[in-house]
């Protein structure tokens, strides 16, 4: 009985211990397949090798690569070689290669010479750094405010040609209310004699001429601006702006300084001369 039970016992571990083996087995063969699959994945299909020349910004560079090779394979090549990222590179076989593109489609041979076009990195920083017309318009303009009004090349054109014979004396660190005539003897940008008529009972300023009278509505004028003339503080630059921006400016040269805040109110009004007084304050805090 007991003989019976042992041949029982062991027959059941031979049939436990046999699929065991067998499945050790079928991991074997299943890790063996896969490494054979993957061996060709690996292996390069490149073709054969070919010797040529790549020429970019007059420069020509020996280069050997296989015939199948990518023309994005070669872009990725060269960026090293000739400091072009690939992507900003374009390579010239018979006209633009595409990126698929293989070298052997593209007839490249033995002493074949391939053109590259591009930017290194270096150019486009530059390009980068350079500023643009409307960069250095704008940078000229801060500069251009920066620089008070009788050092600007425009004024000081007008003003180095001295105070008019007939121009009206000036007093400054003073402020007198306007007079009932015109105030004459000024200069315009062209070095033309002007003179300012203030028809407050028109609510009109007149900007008289050798050649004509211009009647401004005082209500139309967005801006009166001024500085005193760099050693003749007693007189002052003043530009009145007649349209919507300061290209319409009309410039009036050796206005009296006892009067400047006198038009200014005449033109903008009380209220409004204290918002500019009050911005102009704050920009300088």
């Amino acid at each position: 009985m007991e003989q019976e039970e042992q041949n029982s016992a062991c027959e059941k571990l031979e049939k436990l211990a046999g699929p065991a083996k067998s499945d050790e087995a079928n991991d074997l063969t299943t890790d063996t397949s896969q490494k054979q699959e993957l061996i060709p994945a690996v292996q390069s299909t490149n073709g054969e090798r070919i010797d040529f020349k790549v020429v970019f910004n007059k420069k020509k560079f020996d280069i050997t690569f296989g015939s199948e090779d990518t023309i994005g394979a070669l872009k990725s090549h060269l960026q090293d070689i000739i400091g072009v990222p690939s992507t900003m590179q374009k390579i010239m076989i018979k006209g633009l290669a595409r990126d698929e593109m293989t070298l052997k489609k593209l007839g490249v041979v033995k002493g074949s010479k391939v053109m590259v076009i591009g930017s290194t990195v270096n150019d486009v920083l530059e390009v980068v750094k350079k500023p643009s017309a409307q960069q250095l318009k704008e940078e000229e303009q801060k500069e251009a405010q920066k620089e008070s009004l009788c050092q600007q090349k425009q004024h000081k054109k007008v003003l180095e040609k001295g105070a008019p014979e007939d121009v009206m004396p000036g007093i400054k660190n003073c402020k007198e209310n306007l007079p009932s005539f015109p105030l004459s003897g000024m200069l315009n940008k062209t070095g033309g004699k002007v003179r300012l008529t203030f028809k407050l009972e028109l609510d009109q300023v007149w900007i008289g001429t050798k050649e004509r009278t211009q009647k401004i509505p005082l209500n139309s004028i967005k801006s009166v601006t001024s500085e005193p003339i760099d050693d003749h503080e007693e007189y002052h630059v003043m530009a009145l702006q007649l349209g919507p921006t300061e290209a319409s400016r009309y410039w009036i040269y050796w206005v009296p300084a006892q009067y400047v805040e006198a038009i200014k109110e005449a033109i903008l009004g009380k209220w409004q001369l204290f918002q500019n007084w009050s911005t102009d304050y704050s920009d300088k805090m």
